[in-house]
């Protein structure tokens, strides 16, 4: 039982740093330095805070890292209530790590294309600014697509959840919506991206189901229900 706390915390421990690294590039840099439809002053900004640019990019590559030891914790935790549902959570998630560092490729190419240089003399700047603003529309249309792991993934580790009998199945039931809110945003974000602020509206609620699970992890852990063993992720 002891271990199986062990084993809780620390895989809530890392989804919280999960959940604290991933908003900055996702969130604070676009609000702190893009402006909506003018590309020469977020090329400015880009140019004028480079440092703080780089440190979202940073943000990004942690993030994948981070995912990935994640992914392993939350296998370990819950092998020993199904291992191949486990293995397919791990597989799903897996993918948010190759997704995040080959998104970090539009951002390097906007920081470049908003630093100029001689090696960019063939282009004028206003050509340097649309194409930085293009690259960073990559990099918002890559999250897009990116959210329908960010959600198939939540639907086997809800029912890990559920099934597990040492954390709450309410949990598990709002992780399911979670999932759902991040394949709507996916849909909107790719088809019918005239919708997406609407979406995006309407799921936020629901996304508040990791956040929770997250919490209850780091707080409280892992706590056996008395009428029936629990599989141990050591078994």
């Amino acid at each position: 039982m002891a271990v199986l706390k062990r084993d809780a915390r620390i895989a809530g421990l890392i989804y919280l740093a999960l959940t604290l690294v991933a908003p900055f590039r996702l969130v604070y840099i676009p609000s702190a330095l893009f402006v909506h439809g003018d590309a020469a002053a977020t090329a400015h900004n880009i140019a004028a805070h480079e440092s703080l640019f780089r440190l979202g990019i940073f943000s990004d590559v942690l993030t994948g890292a981070i995912s990935l030891f994640l992914t392993f914790a939350l296998y370990h935790l819950f092998k020993g209530v199904d291992r191949k549902l486990a293995g397919l959570m791990f597989v799903l998630g897996f993918m948010d790590t190759p997704l995040y560092l080959f998104n970090v490729l539009n951002d390097v190419a906007a920081l470049l294309l908003a630093q100029g240089g001689d090696w960019l003399a063939s282009f004028d700047v206003h050509q340097r600014e649309a194409l930085a603003s293009l690259f960073l529309r990559m990099h918002g249309q890559m999250i897009s697509c990116a959210e329908i792991f960010w959600g198939l993934w939540l639907f086997p580790l809800a029912v890990l959840v559920i099934r597990s009998r040492f954390l709450p199945r309410f949990l598990g039931y709002w992780l399911v919506l979670n999932g759902l809110a991040y394949l709507a945003l996916c849909v909107s974000g790719v088809l019918f991206p005239a919708y997406e602020d609407t979406v995006s509206g309407i799921a936020f609620p629901l996304q508040l189901g990791e956040v929770v699970f997250v919490l209850w992890l780091v707080i409280v852990g892992a706590r056996p229900r008395a009428d029936a063993p629990v599989a141990s992720p050591q078994a």
